[in-house]
């Protein structure tokens, strides 16, 4: 027997009204915010507002850390406000809501998540990324989807540009993955369950809206203006890439990501100054991707959205250099992606060279 859950969401300036009656309709009367501290302060305010109003009470608003660690899941685990909570609020971008999905899983509770940024899809997922304490990719963990999401458009439109443009950046990989993901299975035999084919479908459905609201998107953040381009593409990274994600990781097959992230995956064990975003990152390996594949057609369209963008389209605008691909294609190697979806490392370096000098030409 098989069990897919899909998290619920509300969306809009005026989502966190919907909270008493969603509440109610679980009996939950307590609740605890784990989130990061800008996260917090855009966002707890008025949902403790909503909240006073319906008499539930928060047993505490808790910084998460930096990273999503497990040292940082352990703490909040111990946390005696935590453990006296009906279900956990959490607020902020991907390793806010990875750290407050993992220990909702480890203390069994429901979990709500507010993603206050939309950098990418964690707030729909049933999945967290796992870093050690130097900030290097540690492991994936699988914790169950959140109860309900709440889409605020306007505290998305508040928050840094950055984080709605690096959203972009990875949301415009899982189409592509997805569907070499997918081919490769059927090359090697495979039929596909409903759900895959359910998963890859919405996959390929998220494509279009980040070329079409993207560019208007991020300029209306700028502008702090919660605009239908934002509303699109908010749903687009957290809805419609989070449900793919969810049907296309499964005990029975991995579908969800292959060499855009495994690119960066291996980025993250090269220290380097700097600020990088995770979507800024996996946009470059989408170029690596198209490349590796030889897709002529999409690489030149990626890299000229990219340029448009101003995501990557050379490994100098990562802190990084062609003398960095052994170690990336070495890396690259250990993922979880390479493991389901084997590439040929000689190939992949190729790729990465030649990604480079495609955005160095544009340069």
């Amino acid at each position: 027997m098989t069990t897919n859950c899909m998290s619920n969401y509300s969306y809009g300036p005026n989502c966190f009204d919907e909270l008493p009656a969603i509440l109610a309709g679980y009996g939950f009367t307590k609740v605890v915010f784990i989130g990061g501290k800008r996260a917090l302060a855009s966002s707890q305010t008025e949902v403790k507002q909503v909240l006073s109003q319906a008499n539930v009470e928060v047993t505490a608003s808790l910084v998460y850390g930096v990273e999503s660690t497990q040292a940082n899941i352990d703490r909040l685990v111990a946390t005696e406000e935590v453990a006296a909570a009906d279900v956990i609020f959490g607020f902020g971008g991907g390793k806010a809501l990875d750290t407050a999905k993992m220990v909702a899983m480890e203390l069994a509770k429901p979990i709500f998540t507010f993603p206050t940024i939309c950098s990418n899809c964690s707030a729909g997922t049933a999945v967290a990324v796992i870093y050690h304490d130097d900030g290097s990719f540690d492991r994936y963990g699988f914790p169950p989807v959140p109860l309900h999401v709440f889409i605020n458009t306007q505290v998305i439109a508040n928050a840094p540009a950055k984080y709605f443009w690096a959203g972009i950046g990875d949301g415009i990989s899982k189409a592509p993955e997805v569907a070499h993901c997918v081919a490769h299975a059927k090359e090697t035999g495979m039929e596909l369950p409903h759900t895959a084919t359910l998963g890859a479908a919405i996959a390929a459905s998220s494509k279009g809206a980040f070329y079409q609201y993207g560019p208007q998107g991020i300029a209306d953040v700028k502008n702090n203006l919660a605009s239908r381009a934002v509303e699109e593409v908010a749903l687009d990274i957290v809805v419609s890439t989070g449900y793919a994600s969810n049907l296309v990781n499964q005990k029975e097959f991995y579908f969800n990501s292959c060499h855009a992230h495994a690119f960066y995956n291996a980025t993250t064990a090269i220290k380097r100054e700097g600020e990088y975003l995770h979507g800024q990152i996996v946009s470059f390996g989408v170029l690596v991707l198209h490349t590796y594949y030889q897709e002529d057609e999409e690489l030149q369209r990626v890299l000229a959205f990219n340029h448009r963008l101003g995501l990557p389209v050379t490994l100098a605008q990562l802190g990084l250099s062609q003398a960095d691909i052994p170690k990336l294609v070495e890396v690259a190697m250990t993922t979880n992606e390479y493991k389901h979806l084997p590439f040929e490392p000689d190939q992949f370096a190729a790729a990465i060279k030649r990604a480079d000098e495609l955005g160095q030409a544009l340069s």
